[in-house]
């Protein structure tokens, strides 16, 4: 299995903290994902600002679509986005849409299975259709009434389909190692970063935990 990757969820309304932030714990990630809060209210111009600044890194744009996929998608995959997200409760032919659009650039489709029904049957789906990434996602309100992601991930995981599986839901540095260990390939971690006294701490000792597994 390829190392697994760090994706740090940026999720703050202000454009110029997002990109400090960005700036302290790019030693350390892998992927940085312009959440869906910040990029509804920060708009393209964000995703051009870390594209220029981080060249090296992988840029997630979380729309979370839900119609349209190839008319929404195609500007943000044009401005350099490397993965857009489609939610998969918005049905076979959306999902579609965003993967044609990432096609045509060279880029990659994440389905966000948040909320829904039957997981098992849209990964199968999805990925038939082309899908890269799978991503199992416990929301913050799913995560407040105590719900985790590793179900999930273990019903995902054992598929055996040919994607890989992103996680995101509270990770932090004492779940972390029995995510990659359940089959994540990439780990995504907010608030454990964040909402810590030193953030370029937190995200090295995040990276150090994953590189030891």
């Amino acid at each position: 299995m390829a190392k697994p990757l760090i994706q740090m969820a940026l999720d703050s309304l202000d454009f110029d903290a997002t990109v400090s932030l960005a700036t302290t714990v790019a030693p350390y990630v892998d992927i940085f994902e312009i959440g869906t809060p910040c990029i509804k209210h920060n708009g393209i111009n964000l995703v051009k600002e870390l594209r220029a600044r981080f060249p090296e890194k992988l840029l997630l744009v979380d729309l979370k679509t839900m119609d349209a996929g190839e008319y929404e998608a195609t500007p943000f995959y044009a401005a350099g986005a490397d993965i857009v997200t489609v939610l998969g409760v918005s049905g076979l032919a959306t999902c579609k849409g965003v993967i044609k659009a990432s096609n045509a650039h060279g880029a990659e489709t994440q389905i966000d299975l948040i909320n829904v029904d039957d997981k098992v049957a849209c990964a199968k789906a999805t990925a038939e259709a082309g899908a890269q990434i799978l991503g199992i996602h416990t929301g913050l309100d799913a995560q407040a009434a105590g719900h985790t992601p590793f179900a999930d991930l273990n019903a995902i995981a054992a598929l055996g389909l040919p994607v890989r599986i992103s996680v995101a839901g509270g990770i932090k540095a004492s779940t972390v190692q029995d995510v990659v260990k359940a089959g994540a390939n990439i780990i995504v971690v907010g608030a454990a970063i964040y909402g810590a006294a030193s953030p370029a701490d937190a995200a090295r000792e995040i990276r150090d935990l994953v590189d030891a597994v």
